[in-house]
């Protein structure tokens, strides 16, 4: 209670208000999730329903934060980027982390039954959050080519992997020992382009927010969720892509995500 001879104890709680000025990113990822895809029995290399529940439950987060302006998730992880200006509680790091990583958890729990409707969740899954600052739209740029560079890289290397397992008879531990030349191997042993994959799978999942007048319409949008008009504020919608993020285009297409 306030007022009393105890409020002394807040006394002991430290500030961790983030630096101004700077865009802040946040990544939720799954913890322990490798071993929840295999109690879940996930269809490997790449299970459409569990990479759908992240989009739902990242588009989730995005709805209820307007802030965020650009999110882009790879396997069971999720990073959401803020606008420069925000505000959001003060810009206090305990606060932003917690709020958004529970209201991501719990949408997942929440609708896991609509993408696994046969699969009973066996015990709660759960995610961890992290805030990294960085100091201007270089930082913020090469951070996402770096993890949808890491999609490429895992998603080829589990292709081949499973492809030697499922297909070539391989144990685990052989189709270790042979991966070297990926491509290589999909191909000639296979008949598998990897230039062929899903760009789902190869690139990841993308989500933008946008003016809904402006907003482009590129083939390669899945799903548009749009925001209620709030009094004069231009109406904004959410749409959920797979594509490059590493070279200009995207970023030249829409410059107010780094505004």
């Amino acid at each position: 209670m306030a007022g009393t001879k105890y409020a002394y104890v807040k006394n002991y709680e430290l500030s961790d208000v983030l630096l101004p000025g700077t865009y802040i990113v946040l990544r939720v990822d799954g913890h322990g999730f490798h071993k929840l895809s295999q109690d879940h029995d996930f269809t490997k290399p790449n299970d459409e329903r569990a990479l759908r529940l992240m989009d739902h439950a990242a588009q989730d987060v995005m709805d209820q934060y307007k802030d965020i302006v650009l999110a882009f998730g790879e396997s069971d992880e999720y990073s959401f980027l803020f606008k420069k200006s925000t505000m959001l509680y003060n810009r206090r790091k305990a606060k932003i982390v917690t709020t958004v990583t529970s209201l991501f958890t719990s949408s997942y729990v929440l609708n896991w039954y609509k993408y696994l409707p046969v699969t009973p969740l066996k015990y709660p899954p759960s995610f961890d959050g992290r805030i990294v600052l960085y100091p201007s739209t270089k930082e913020v740029r090469d951070y996402f080519a770096w993890r949808q560079a890491d999609t490429h890289i895992n998603n080829l290397y589990n292709t081949t992997f499973w492809a030697l397992v499922q297909q070539g008879g391989s144990t685990t531990t052989q189709a270790h020992e042979t991966l070297r030349s990926k491509h290589e191997i999909l191909f000639s042993r296979f008949g598998i382009n990897y230039n062929n994959v899903a760009e789902r799978y190869r690139k990841g999942s993308v989500l933008v927010r946008g003016q809904l007048m402006s907003l482009d319409a590129p083939v390669d949008i899945d799903v548009t969720v749009t925001t209620k008009k709030r009094g004069s504020k231009p109406r904004t919608a959410v749409s959920l892509m797979h594509c490059d993020i590493v070279e200009d285009h995207f970023w030249s297409t829409r410059p107010s995500l780094l505004e």
